[in-house]
């Protein structure tokens, strides 16, 4: 189903599409490719929003943390927004400090999306296409993208990425839902738990770029190999949880890059028992434990988010690549087609 949800300042209008299968409930914006609602039952079939967000196309425009969002063309950090390639140096959009994050103060989870509905088989789905030209926030290449939602007939949500260029350039999409399995108003995420099949992690310095080589999670609050809760250890003492106010960084999964989705993670709600199990062909898996949310933002539900109210699973290659050559390389060049995938799988 396809529904007016707003009009941007120039009068854009922006659309919502809902979808539902084998129990399942999403709602997409063609703004920013936003999950505005992500609906799943819990153990007694109660359905309840896990994904944070607004009810309203404005607080979207002006206040978004990306909930929900798409993002691109390169997710996550990149130091002061330069790189070099092919040895040409770039200046991307600054909007993190002195960093780029997401792409850019005018990302993709700021583009209206063109949006084609599907079925296939048992599947229901979303085709979403955005094209970025040459030098929109200072990223070189015309990108034409396609992103693919899709509901399959077990309820699993899978989203797969595609990308072509016509100069070399640099990609890192990725999909930026705030997730609470407890509903999106119920309160801090710090008692669910998680398990994340990754030995290492990438620490980061004070602007939250990685530093140094990637280091074992042995023996830190970084270790979530065994399934332990998110509060556990987030007040520790550790110089890499006071840089980013708590989790926020990036895990080196031990399966690496795959051509298909690969088991990663699973968070659970014990009061609802809700969980999410994540599969996915990119190498990282960026963790934010929500820490940023500081009580000036009302949701879809009504309620004031507050930090630690939701949490971030973010697949992805690395921060900061470009400028790190023993990263797996976000370098696409004419010819080639960037594909990456990842499958959400509800239960309860």
């Amino acid at each position: 189903m396809k529904e007016l949800f707003g009009r941007l300042a120039d009068g854009t209008k922006i659309y919502r599409w809902s979808l539902e299968n084998g129990g399942t409930r999403l709602k997409v914006l063609s703004y920013g490719g936003i999950v505005q609602s992500l609906e799943i039952p819990d153990s007694r079939g109660r359905y309840a929003n896990v994904s944070l967000g607004f009810d309203n196309i404005e607080d979207y425009v002006a206040s978004s943390p990306y909930f929900g969002a798409l993002i691109g063309r390169y997710g996550n950090r990149m130091d002061k927004g330069r790189f070099t390639l092919d040895g040409k140096a770039y200046q991307v959009d600054v909007n993190d400090g002195e960093n780029s994050l997401h792409g850019g103060a005018r990302g993709f989870d700021k583009q209206v999306w063109d949006i084609e509905p599907f079925t296939e088989g048992s599947d229901v789905g979303l085709n979403l296409y955005y094209t970025s030209v040459d030098g929109e926030m200072g990223f070189p290449g015309t990108l034409k993208t396609k992103v693919t939602y899709t509901l399959t007939g077990q309820g699993d949500w899978r989203i797969d990425y595609e990308a072509t260029t016509d100069e070399a350039t640099v990609v890192n999409p990725t999909s930026h839902v705030y997730w609470n399995l407890a509903g999106e108003s119920s309160g801090s995420v710090h008692d669910h738990e998680l398990t994340i099949a990754a030995s290492r992690y990438t620490p980061v310095d004070k602007g939250l770029i990685p530093a140094g080589e990637p280091a074992p999670v042995a023996g830190t609050p970084f270790d979530f190999r065994v399934k332990k809760t998110i509060g556990e250890n987030l007040r520790e003492a550790h110089q890499q949880l006071l840089y980013a106010k708590g989790f926020d960084h990036n895990w080196v999964l031990d399966k690496g890059v795959t051509a298909q989705p690969e088991y990663i993670a699973t968070l659970c709600d014990p009061s609802s028992g809700r969980t999410l199990s994540m599969s996915t062909t990119e190498p990282g898996l960026q963790f934010y434990s929500g820490n940023f949310l500081d009580g000036t933002l009302v949701g879809t539900g009504g309620t004031i988010y507050r930090q630690g109210d939701a949490l971030c699973l973010e697949t992805q290659h690395f921060p900061d690549s470009p400028n790190k050559a023993e990263f797996p390389s976000t370098t696409l060049r004419p010819g080639q087609t960037y594909r990456s995938a990842t499958v959400h799988s509800f239960g309860r």
